[in-house]
């Protein structure tokens, strides 16, 4: 079945090239264009697609914003990916809160978006390895006012879970937490699965999210510190 794809953004020029290049693939649809958030939200909730590129600064209601509506609306099952020119802390931050499952900049080679699309659309998270580190180290430097002391973790995570939502808060991938943990990729992605699920949360940003507003991991969290400790 096709990846269908709706497209958000205030340049007519962006949603068209961003349209050439999807629909070129034999596997991705592009169901349809807004050039604003409250138009773009409208249209994920008509259309229901399964990713949606979502500008951040646009008129009437930001990507932000409406990234927001659509993370929140539990019979939307659209998953977000930020495209924006600024690869700036607060627009990955605040995107991320937001809900979106991943971020990439608009001057991202063609075939590095058609990736994109198509990590986000089978579950999994992605953003631009030139703010992922800097994302980490916004939460960490961050976290939300009291988020320690109203976010939880569920009582029914194992230690295996636990260790897993760690290593997947400091950024590692699958294949590197199953070397960190000396098993399987294919059980450290059975791990991440029940982990995503017991949390509540659609991908693993969010799960990373949750681990530092819940104080799992905090600030000066480090592999090499971590190692040096076991």
């Amino acid at each position: 079945m096709s990846i269908r794809v709706a497209i958000v953004d205030d340049q007519a020029l962006m949603r068209d090239g961003f349209s050439m290049i999807l629909d070129a693939q034999p596997d991705i649809e592009v169901v349809g264009d807004a050039a604003n958030g409250r138009l773009g939200v409208e249209l994920c909730q008509r259309t229901r697609p399964d990713v949606v590129l979502m500008d951040i600064r646009m008129p009437v209601l930001d990507g932000i914003e409406a990234t927001r509506l659509i993370a929140a609306d539990e019979d939307c099952p659209t998953k977000v990916l930020v495209l924006t020119t600024f690869d700036l802390d607060e627009y990955v931050y605040s995107a991320v809160r937001a809900g979106a499952s991943g971020y990439l900049l608009k001057d991202a080679p063609a075939h590095e978006l058609v990736a994109a699309v198509r990590v986000i659309a089978h579950g999994e998270a992605l953003l631009s390895p030139s703010v992922t580190k800097r994302l980490i180290e916004e939460f960490a430097r961050h976290p939300e006012p009291g988020a320690t002391d109203s976010v939880s973790l569920p009582d029914d995570l194992t230690d295996r879970e636990r260790e897993t939502l760690e290593l997947m808060a400091l950024g590692l991938s699958n294949r590197e937490i199953a070397a960190r943990m000396f098993i399987g990729e294919a059980t450290a992605k059975t791990h991440v699965s029940r982990l995503l699920m017991k949390l509540g949360v659609r991908d693993r940003v969010q799960a990373v999210v949750l681990a530092y507003e819940s104080g799992l991991v905090r600030p000066g969290t480090s592999l090499k510190k971590d190692a040096e400790s076991n």
